[in-house]
């Protein structure tokens, strides 16, 4: 049961945009920016640190949610289990290991990144960039995380074992394209709209 008593048995976070909508439009489009645009980290590594990152903060929903669309992109579910049962043997590119380390301290342990941290995975091949790119993954997430965590939303049933469909619609368009669909985004003029005239 949500922790609000004005979202209702099942709410997904659509209903909880729908409730609150303050600050809805521009967390979409943060959400488009961070996972979405030209990046060295692709589409795939940015959903999976997002369900990394979701999983380490022991949020089911986010957690369900990023590891369908990590798979939507090409990434194993199986993968996304071996890392979470032992990151060191888990079957990932050394690269990209290295940059989920960086990210479960960054999650875990926040007040204990330092330069070497940042110094390693440059020695890995990622660039200043890259390493910017997934601070701001595990940043949103920290966000999102804690939203829906204190709203008490809880993932449903469509995130057990999409179909192909289902993987399909996640990618095609964005985060603030779903906002459309649901209408949680009035239309493409409002959505643009700066947030400071």
């Amino acid at each position: 049961m949500p922790n609000f008593a004005s979202l209702s048995e099942g709410a997904h976070l659509r209903d909880v945009f729908r409730r609150f909508p303050r600050g809805v439009t521009p967390l979409l489009h943060l959400h488009d920016d961070v996972l979405r645009r030209d990046s060295e980290l692709s589409v795939a590594d940015r959903e999976l640190i997002a369900a990394w990152v979701s999983g380490l903060n022991q949020c089911r929903f986010c957690f369900g949610a990023h590891r369908v669309m990590a798979e939507a992109f090409g990434v194993s579910m199986d993968l996304i289990d071996a890392l979470f049962a032992d990151l060191d043997t888990a079957p990932v590119r050394p690269e990209l290991a290295e940059l989920l380390r960086f990210s479960r301290k960054l999650t875990l342990e926040p007040e204990r990144v330092v330069r070497s941290d940042t110094q390693a995975l440059l020695a890995s091949g990622w660039s200043e960039s890259a390493v910017y790119d997934a601070v701001m993954v595990v940043s949103l997430y920290a966000f999102m995380n804690r939203l829906v965590q204190a709203t008490g939303i809880v993932p449903g049933a469509e995130y057990e074992k999409p179909d192909a469909a289902a993987l399909e619609q996640r990618r095609r368009g964005g985060y603030a394209d779903w906002g459309r669909r649901e209408g949680l985004i009035a239309d493409k003029q409002e959505s643009a709209r700066p947030i400071i005239d």
